[in-house]
Formats: structure tokens, sequence, C-alpha cells
């Protein structure tokens, strides 16, 4: 436990000293919402659920849940992912 706690420490320090946003550093998700038509997401872990309704997205330490209507996954890759459609709802869950 001591290790991963000097281990945040020296990223959070490293973050600061390169004027890094933390979030890229600590590998934590970046999530941007464009109105109610567009969400984008870097550093997920996956797509854990899909339908037209509700997709659910594997954050690592958490799920993100878009729901919506007409959602469709229009791009994705291994660091980046790209949701289109009505959204309505955008959930975190531990």
């Amino acid at each position: 436990m001591e290790k991963l706690k000097k281990g945040k420490a020296v990223l959070s320090e490293a973050a600061e000293l390169f004027d890094l946003p933390a979030d890229v550093v600590a590998g934590l998700p970046h999530i941007e919402v464009v109105g109610n038509q567009e969400f984008f997401m870097e550093q997920h872990r996956g797509i854990l659920s899909y339908s037209g309704e509700e997709i659910a997205i594997n954050g690592e330490n958490l799920i993100i849940r878009v729901r919506g209507e007409g959602l469709a996954l229009v791009s994705m890759t291994g660091e980046a992912l790209r949701i289109k459609g009505s959204i309505s709802q955008v959930e975190w869950v531990k």
C-alpha cells in the first residue's frame, strides 16, 4: 500500500513539473461531452454492454454509462471511443 501512495505522489509531481494534465499522467479516463449529441472518452478499458439506449464502458476503477436514444459507437480504438446519438444521461458507477 505504501508503494502505491509513493507511486501516485511521483506521478503527481511529474505532472506538475512538466505542466502535464494529471489525468493523462495517471492514466485516468478523459471524457468530453459535446451538447447532448456526442460523447468522447480516452483511456477506456472496453465496452461492457451496448444498445441503442445504453452503452456501458469500462473505465478501469469505474463504469461509465451513457444513456439516450439512437446511440451508436461511431469509432473505437484501444485508446479512445466516440459515441453519437441523443444523449440524456452520463453516469459514473464505482
